[in-house]
């Protein structure tokens, strides 16, 4: 899982982005995506796959675009 975030007080920005890769019941790979202000509810994105390592992939496209938007990766 990868948490993300930016905060720029001046533009009154504050937001957060979650990303994680989980198996379903049905085996496939399910990358879920939320995002949002933080403090209040996010947008929840889910999207499945059937290999592992395509949901890998598409976790690791999601957070180096978030990082070349600005974004802070913390790590836990």
């Amino acid at each position: 899982m990868a948490f993300l975030s930016r905060s720029e007080p001046p533009r009154n920005v504050n937001r957060f982005y979650l990303v994680n890769v989980t198996q379903t019941l049905f085996g496939e790979w399910t990358v879920m995506r939320e995002w949002g202000r933080i403090g209040s509810p996010g947008t929840l994105r889910l999207h499945t796959f059937t290999r592992q390592h395509e949901a890998q992939k598409a976790q690791r496209k999601s957070i180096e675009r978030k990082l070349r938007r600005g974004y802070i990766q913390h790590h836990s």
